[in-house]
Parts: structure tokens; C-alpha cells; sequence
């Protein structure tokens, strides 16, 4: 870890937390399955951006040797931090914005963004930081919620953006799209996959994720063999 000082509680939404800790339970046993695909094949070293309340901990293949986990909740880092207790790996949890990442540079084989660049303050500098501590030619998994449906759709997802859809719940926010902030950071995009969230029963203005993988380039990558 680095010595860079954090707010322990430069995110505080206690109400939203405790809300999002039940239905997110309440929902595992249909998102689960896209947490155990995100996660699948990882090794090493992982940061993870957003840890939540730790479900994904469950997850993580044996061949991961540690997962530093950040999340800057109070709430949820205390649920997180239960959670890695009954993890099979070896997990961290530990305060801190994804903005302002409290780990050293090119540290981590691999970063796993979940259901968190809905509600960063500033994605491009918080996909910045995740580029500065990945490795040359480390992966990104990212499982992601952001604008999708038709053109109704669309604009109510604007509409509460730019309403109470933040205030209710937590910084999130509907309309962004995770696939071309990731892109527009210097990422290389890999497989992905859209999905819905549920996938049946009515679509909801946060149904619309995408799941994959990308990676940060190493430094030759794109250039011609000499």
C-alpha cells in the first residue's frame, strides 16, 4: 500500500448502503451466475474498485492469490469486510475512491469493476487510476449497468440522471456507457457480451448491463513485428 492519505468516508450514504445490502441479496440468485462468469480464470493479483458488500468474494478462483478489495462505504466496507472472512482467497478490504486509488502503480494482474462506474464522481480519472495500477498488459473484468433500450427508454434514463435517480440511489447513474468510457481510457476491449438484469420480468431503467474483458495495452502492442 502507498502512503497517499483517504477520506474513510469520502463516500457516506448509509440509508442507500443498507438498502442496496438487502436487495442485493434478494437478487443473487440470478446475478450470481454473471459474478462467477466475470471472475472466472482470474489469477494472481486482483484490485477490486467497488467492492460493495463483498459478493463477489465467493467467486474468486483459488488461482487468485490476493484480492485488495476497495470500498469507500462505511456501511457496505463493514459487510464487505464479514464477507472476506468466509472467502476462499485471501481478501483486503480497505477505504479509499476509485478516483484515488490508495495502492501503488503496475501492482495488480488484473482489476474487476462491479456495478460501480454507474456511481463514480469522475469515470475517466477513475479509469485512469485503474490503468496506473494494472500491470502492462493486465486485465480488466467489468460487469457494468448503463444507457440501453429504445429511444423511451433512453430518455427517462436522462430524465432521472438529471433528477432524484442519483439522490435515491446512491451517485448512481443510468445513462453512461461503461463500453466507450473503457475504450476512451486506452483500454484494449475483449469479448463482452450484453446482458439484462433481470433477465425476465420487466425491464427496469438500470436492466441493461454489459459483461467482459479488456486490457491495458503493454507498450509495443499494435506495432508491426520488425
Amino acid at each position: 500500500m502507498s502512503s497517499r492519505s483517504v477520506t474513510k468516508d469520502a463516500v457516506h450514504h448509509p440509508l442507500f448502503a443498507r438498502f442496496y445490502a438487502r436487495l442485493s441479496l434478494k437478487l443473487e440468485a440470478g446475478v450470481g451466475p454473471h459474478r462467477a462468469e466475470l471472475l472466472d480464470g482470474l489469477a494472481g493479483r486482483v484490485i477490486e474498485i467497488g467492492a460493495g458488500n463483498g459478493l463477489n468474494f465467493a467467486h474468486y478462483p483459488p488461482t487468485v492469490s490476493e484480492v485488495v478489495a476497495i470500498e469507500p462505504e462505511r456501511t457496505l466496507r463493514q459487510l464487505a469486510r464479514t464477507a472476506a472472512l468466509r472467502a476462499e482467497v485471501p481478501v483486503d478490504v480497505v477505504p479509499g475512491t476509485a478516483e484515488a486509488l490508495p495502492v501503488k502503480s503496475e501492482a495488480f494482474d488484473a482489476a474487476v469493476l462491479s456495478l460501480v462506474l454507474c456511481s463514480v464522481r469522475d469515470v475517466e480519472r477513475a479509469l485512469g487510476e485503474v490503468r496506473r495500477v494494472l500491470r502492462p498488459g493486465g486485465e480488466v473484468r467489468f460487469f457494468e449497468h448503463g444507457a440501453g433500450g429504445g429511444r423511451a427508454m433512453r430518455l427517462s434514463q436522462r430524465a432521472l440522471d438529471r433528477t432524484v435517480w442519483p439522490l435515491l440511489f446512491g451517485g448512481c447513474h443510468l445513462h453512461r456507457d461503461p463500453l466507450d468510457a473503457i475504450r476512451s481510457a486506452g483500454f484494449a476491449l475483449g469479448p463482452h457480451r450484453s446482458l439484462l438484469v433481470p433477465d425476465t420480468g420487466p425491464r427496469t431503467p438500470s436492466s441493461f448491463c454489459v459483461l467482459g474483458r479488456a486490457h491495458r495495452p503493454e507498450p509495443d502492442e499494435g506495432r508491426g513485428v520488425r
